[in-house]
């Protein structure tokens, strides 16, 4: 049985591009390493690589295994040691998806975060998904957890009881749910079934903006795109809800938490890029169709909270 990932607070890292490369843009590997190197010395448990905030669907093969491979040597020789790497994949072909893990891996990949396969989404059945997931995990060279993200699947579904049935398998230790039904959560996280365990089935959710609530269920923790800005504040809020010490002080936190998480959920990719830019300093192109860069106009809705956040975050350092 595979262990999953152990508990806290995951950023699912935004891949960074310059302008280098004549038709496109060239992935930065130097920035990529120093903004991985913060989040680690901030307190951050792992990191996701080349999930839906990475754009990892407009990544090459070879940009991917470089990338990957890139970030573990870079945290092994700063002291990280076996650091957490999750690597995402996003394709709707059992091969082509367990080539990608297999490749991730041999990079240094620890776990796979597997998208759901929703291109077809309008017939796939439940049952469906079962095979399909099982077939991925029968020949996965990693242990892989379930992506369930409906905005980018076509609005696909994964039951509670889905998961149940998935959860039996010696290979899928965990899940990532990026989407507000909390009923679903908390079954998940709650759950007693002796396969879905907390040493055997990790369940994190990907908003920030109901942690606190999904951490008093059980739930392992999160992988949130606000944490790749403000790693310490998220942090501090996991730790003081493990603890279950000053909760009014927690409820604060998660209030402001969950204002500031409207930028990441409003404006996706670019919205992370522009708050690590303007937060930490790490400049970053997009990969077409998306352009990087908010209006001064826009940024300014956000403005005050994120203003909020580095008073936080800085009060913590």
């Amino acid at each position: 049985m595979a262990s999953p990932p152990p508990s806290g607070i995951y950023v699912p890292v935004p891949t960074f591009f310059s302008k280098e490369k004549q038709t496109d843009t060239a992935v930065d590997l130097e920035t990529q390493g120093k903004h991985a190197l913060h989040l680690a010395s901030n307190g951050i448990r792992g990191l996701v690589l080349l999930g839906s905030t990475g754009e990892a669907i407009a990544l090459s093969g070879h940009e991917r295994r470089t990338l990957i491979k890139h970030i573990r040597q870079t945290m092994d020789s700063a002291g990280f040691k076996d650091y957490p790497l999750i690597a995402g994949t996003a394709t709707q072909a059992i091969e082509a998806t367990v080539i990608q893990l297999q490749e991730a891996k041999e990079a240094g990949a620890q776990w796979g975060l597997v998208l759901a396969p929703g291109f077809f989404a309008s017939c796939v059945t439940q049952q469906g998904l079962i095979e399909w997931y099982t077939a991925v995990a029968d020949y996965s060279p990693l242990p892989i957890m379930i992506y369930h993200y409906p905005a980018v699947s076509n609005s696909l579904s994964i039951t509670a009881s889905t998961f149940t049935t998935l959860s039996a398998h010696p290979n899928i230790c965990g899940a990532k749910l990026s989407h507000g039904d909390l009923s679903l959560h908390a079954q998940l996280a709650s759950s007693t079934i002796p396969s879905m365990t907390h040493d055997k089935f990790a369940t994190f959710t990907g908003l920030g903006q109901q942690l606190l609530p999904f951490l008093t269920v059980g739930g392992a923790g999160a992988i949130d795109g606000l944490a790749a800005m403000f790693p310490r504040t998220l942090v501090h809020l996991y730790d003081l809800a493990k603890r279950m010490e000053d909760m009014e002080k927690a409820r604060k936190l998660q209030e402001v938490i969950a204002r500031a998480e409207g930028l990441v959920v409003g404006h996706g990719v670019v919205g992370v890029k522009e708050g690590v830019r303007r937060v930490l300093g790490f400049e970053s192109e997009c990969r077409l169709p998306l352009k990087a860069g908010m209006s001064e106009g826009a940024w300014g809705e956000w403005e005050g909270v994120v203003n909020e956040l580095r008073e936080v975050e800085a009060d913590l350092g």
